[in-house]
C-alpha cells in the first residue's frame, strides 16, 4: 500500500497546528487538551499476553511490535505529523476519516507480521470519535514538544482508554491480513544497548485519576514532576549525551525481521551487520560521514524522547533514586487511599529505546522509552490489584 499523498484538506494538519505546551506539567490541565475533530477514527493496538512474552525475556520483541505500530501508520501518511502515544505493549492514535481504509490495512498487516514474524499475537482495532463520545467519553489531545525537532501527542477524556477495553473485549476488532501480507515499518530500529539506570533504579509509573478527583489528581501530579524536576533532566532516563551504542547491538535480530519500503521485504543479515559495525565505529569515535554526525544524533536521541506522557493518565519512566522511588510510592499509595488516583509502578535497572528514524541525517526521529524488566506493562499489572483494592471505585 504506497503512502497516503499529502493533502490540503485532508485533516490532518489539525494536529501540527495545535500550539505546543509550555512545559510538560501543563498535561495535568484540563484546558491544554483540544477535542478530537468529528469524523475521526482513533487506533488503538496491544500485545496479548504480553506479560507472559516478558517473562519469557522478550520484552524488545514486545516494545518492538508496540513501536511498528507507529511506524506503520508514520508511513501510510508519507511521514506527516499526527497524534500517536507509544504504550510499551501496544500504541494509540488517531487520523482522519480519509485514512480509514489504508490505516484498517495497515493495521491488519502489522498483526500478520507480528505473528508470523515475532511470533506475537498482536490485537488491533478502530472506532470512530463519534461512538467514543455516544459512550459518554472523549477524545482530547495536546501538543507536546521535547525538543524543537519531535512533537508527541497527549491524549486525555478517556476515550483512548474506552477504546482499549472495548478492543480487549473483541468489540471493534480488525482482522489479520492474509498470511505473508507486511506493512511498510521503514525507521523501525531498535539497535540501542539498555541504558541503565545512573542514580539507582528506573521507575515506571502508571497513575490514573479517580472519575470526580480531576484536580486533586493534578495536585498530586504535579507535586510528583515537581520532586523529578529536582533530579536535573527531570528523571530523563537516557544521559544528555545519549545511549551507548555496541557493534553487537542487542536488537539486531529483531530488525532483521522489519520489512521496509515498497518492497516489504527485510534487509539482509549481512547488510544489516555492515551497517552496525559501521555505526559502532562512527558512535565510538564521534566521526562524521557526509551529513551524519554521530555525537548530534546521540543527543537527539536524549532530548527527544517519550520518557514522560499522558495517556488519560500520567505514564513516567524514569531515572532516579531509591529513596525517590519510596517517596513517589508514597505520594501515590496516599492519593489511592484518599480516592484520588488507581496506580502502579516497577522497578528496574535500566530503560530501554525502541526507536522510528525517518532519516539518520535529520533530528526529527522518534525514541519510544520503556523499563528494560517489564516497565509499562508490569505497572500495569500492579495498577489491576490497586484498582480492584479501590472496591470498585468511580473510574476503575
Amino acid at each position: 500500500m504506497a503512502p497516503v499523498p499529502p493533502g490540503d484538506d485532508d485533516g490532518l494538519d489539525f494536529f501540527a497546528r495545535l500550539p505546543a505546551l509550555g512545559g510538560f506539567a501543563e498535561v495535568l490541565d484540563a484546558r491544554s487538551f483540544t477535542p478530537l475533530p468529528g469524523g475521526w477514527l482513533v487506533g488503538v493496538a496491544d500485545v496479548v499476553d504480553s506479560t507472559g512474552a516478558i517473562a519469557a525475556g522478550r520484552y524488545k520483541a514486545v516494545n518492538m511490535v508496540g513501536a511498528g505500530v507507529i511506524s506503520a501508520v508514520l508511513n501510510l501518511v508519507d511521514q506527516r505529523s499526527f497524534p500517536f502515544v507509544f504504550g510499551g505493549d501496544g500504541a494509540a492514535f488517531a487520523l482522519p476519516a480519509a485514512f480509514g481504509p489504508g490505516m484498517r490495512k495497515a493495521l491488519a498487516a502489522t498483526a500478520t507480521w507480528a505473528r508470523e514474524e515475532m511470533g506475537l499475537a498482536l490485537r488491533v482495532a478502530v472506532v470512530t470519535v463519534e461512538a467514543i463520545r455516544a459512550a459518554g467519553h472523549d477524545a482530547t489531545v495536546a501538543r507536546h514538544q521535547p525538543s524543537a525537532n519531535v512533537a508527541y501527542a497527549m491524549f486525555a477524556g478517556g476515550g483512548i482508554s474506552w477504546a482499549e477495553a472495548e478492543m480487549k473485549a473483541g468489540r471493534h476488532l480488525l482482522a489479520e491480513a492474509p498470511s505473508g501480507a507486511c506493512p511498510d515499518l521503514q525507521g523501525l530500529s531498535c539497535r540501542w544497548s539498555p541504558s541503565p539506570a545512573q542514580r539507582g533504579v528506573v521507575l515506571s509509573v502508571l497513575a490514573l485519576t479517580v472519575e470526580g478527583a480531576e484536580d486533586a489528581f493534578s495536585r498530586l501530579g504535579g507535586d510528583i514532576l515537581v520532586r523529578l524536576r529536582r533530579l536535573g533532566n527531570a528523571g530523563r532516563p537516557i544521559a544528555a549525551e545519549g545511549p551507548q551504542f555496541s557493534w553487537r547491538a542487542p536488537g539486531l535480530a529483531l530488525e532483521a525481521k522489519v520489512p521496509i519500503g515498497s518492497a516489504r521485504r527485510p534487509q539482509p543479515k549481512w547488510k544489516l551487520f555492515a551497517f552496525t559495525l559501521l555505526a559502532w565505529a562512527l558512535f565510538l569515535t564521534g566521526t562524521r560521514l557526509g551529513a551524519f554526525d554521530p555525537r548530534r544524533y546521540r543527543g537527539k536521541v536524549a532530548t527527544n524522547s517519550d520518557y514522560r506522557k499522558f495517556d488519560d493518565g500520567l505514564k513516567l519512566t524514569v531515572d532516579c533514586s531509591q529513596d525517590e522511588a519510596d517517596a513517589i510510592e508514597r505520594l501515590l499509595e496516599d492519593g489511592r487511599r484518599r480516592g484520588i488516583c488507581h496506580y502502579g509502578l516497577h522497578r528496574q535497572d535500566a530503560a530501554l529505546i525502541t526507536c522510528v528514524v525517518p532519516s539518520y541525517v535529520r533530528d526529527d526521529h522518534f525514541h519510544f522509552i520503556d523499563g528494560a524488566d517489564g516497565g509499562y506493562a508490569a505497572a500495569a499489572r500492579m495498577l489491576k490489584r490497586s484498582r480492584g483494592a479501590a472496591g470498585g471505585a468511580p473510574g476503575a
